[in-house]
């Protein structure tokens, strides 16, 4: 993989997008290494320049030698800078990253050459290169180029000195030291680099992810919520336009219905929307009454007496309210029995009604409402969810299934979380 630096429109380098170098600013800020304080440190290395300058001036007869030199000089100078110019944890360098990789090259096979042929002042110039690599290489490539930076001196400084004698070895050790010393910080923090822009990549897709779920809940919720109320309020306004002749007092009543039941609506609307609204079993069972009743369908409702964690509480409520807004609004049916059992560490929902398979319906809703939706809660808590015709004693039935695991009130709540 390829580190790749950028520069800020304040180097003359090509812009970033507004957002790009706001987040290119925000990682470089979080490797503690400012951008000041990167100059400083780039350009401090430079000083290296000094050993062999000395030395191409120390004999100033040597017209040919000195020019040479000089330009060397400058050539080293300026590609170095222009490599490291970008801040290592910051992006952007990518389209240069060829010409870079050139120039390091090059510069390795100026300072070794020159180093064998010259002067050995020349060596510390390795500093530089090896800064370089930390920099432009893969993270092992880079650490193997700079063991093979740190040992090219020494070669380097026997095959000169023609052996061991005389070689200046506190020189030469201090030399391999800076030589190894700044490739590794280098490395370290191209790689700390590269871990703050993995942090902030996994920062932002968790956020997208966040507001997707809370897209997903809060559209579920909605479904939920509405496509029984509405189905109710619905049966209620009918019934009461046929009673105002026959039985006002009935038919008020039926109002008086219409008028809670928007109220609670409205309510439950606005806690889904904050996001802590959770529906209970017992609510939901009453609310099932009520609908079937209004629907005129013949009714059976087993209960569950146990205490069940809260959130097994809700997901069975969902259960029975979606069960139930299936029978209203896709069926034809004449008899639904809804029963809750809880068996050894399961407890189960089943809505059951005699329509048969639903009718085929058009839906331009989307994935995650309704029975999907309801299969999605359900998978959330580690349950399991079955919904479909079923066959008994030879009429067509459909039927809503749920079967979860019972945990403890706290692991479930963790696990809804998740």
């Amino acid at each position: 993989m390829i580190r790749r630096g950028w520069k800020r429109s304040t180097t003359g380098a090509q812009a970033t997008s507004p957002g790009g170098t706001a987040r290119s600013e925000e990682v470089i800020a979080e490797s503690g290494v400012t951008f000041h304080l990167w100059r400083l440190y780039q350009r401090f290395w430079l000083v290296c320049l000094f050993f062999p300058f000395v030395s191409l001036v120390s004999k100033p007869d040597a017209w040919v030698r000195l020019a040479v030199g000089l330009f060397a000089l400058l050539f080293f100078a300026v590609s170095y800078t222009w490599i490291t110019w970008p801040h290592p944890v910051s992006q952007g360098a990518r389209a240069r990253f060829h010409l870079s990789l050139l120039l390091f090259v090059t510069l390795s096979l100026q300072v070794t050459v020159f180093s064998l042929v010259d002067d050995p002042a020349w060596l510390w110039l390795f500093i530089g290169v090896s800064a370089i690599a930390g920099i432009l290489l893969p993270m092992r490539t880079a650490g193997v180029v700079v063991v093979l930076f740190t040992l090219l001196p020494l070669i380097i400084t026997i095959v000169t000195h023609g052996g061991v004698a005389g070689v200046d070895w506190w020189w030469l050790i201090a030399l391999m030291l800076l030589v190894r010393g700044l490739g590794l910080d280098m490395i370290g923090i191209a790689r700390m680099g590269n871990a703050i822009r993995e942090l902030h990549t996994t920062r932002r897709e968790l956020a997208r992810l966040k507001v997707q779920e809370e897209r997903l809940r809060l559209s579920r919720d909605l479904h939920d919520l509405l496509g029984q109320t509405l189905s109710m309020i619905t049966l209620k306004s009918e019934l009461a336009r046929h009673l105002i002749a026959e039985s006002p007092e009935r038919c008020a009543q039926e109002l008086s219905d219409i008028e809670r039941v928007a109220r609670q609506t409205l309510r439950e609307v606005r806690e889904a929307v904050a996001g802590y609204r959770q529906p209970r079993l017992i609510s939901e069972l009453e609310a099932a009454r009520q609908l079937l009743s209004s629907a005129g369908i013949t009714y059976q409702i087993d209960p569950i007496k146990e205490t069940l964690p809260s959130a097994l509480d809700a997901m069975l409520a969902w259960t029975v309210r979606e069960g139930v807004t299936n029978v209203i609004r896709h069926s034809r049916a004449r008899q639904c029995r809804i029963c809750l059992t809880r068996r050894e560490g399961t407890v189960e929902a089943e809505v059951l009604n005699d329509g048969g398979a639903r009718a085929p319906v058009e839906s331009t809703v989307r994935r995650g409402l309704g029975l999907a939706g309801l299969s999605e809660r359900v998978s959330a808590l580690g349950g399991h969810m079955e919904a479909g015709p079923l066959t008994l004693l030879g009429k067509e039935h459909f039927r809503v299934r749920v079967e979860l695991p019972i945990q403890p009130d706290g692991e479930a709540q963790v696990s809804q979380e998740e």
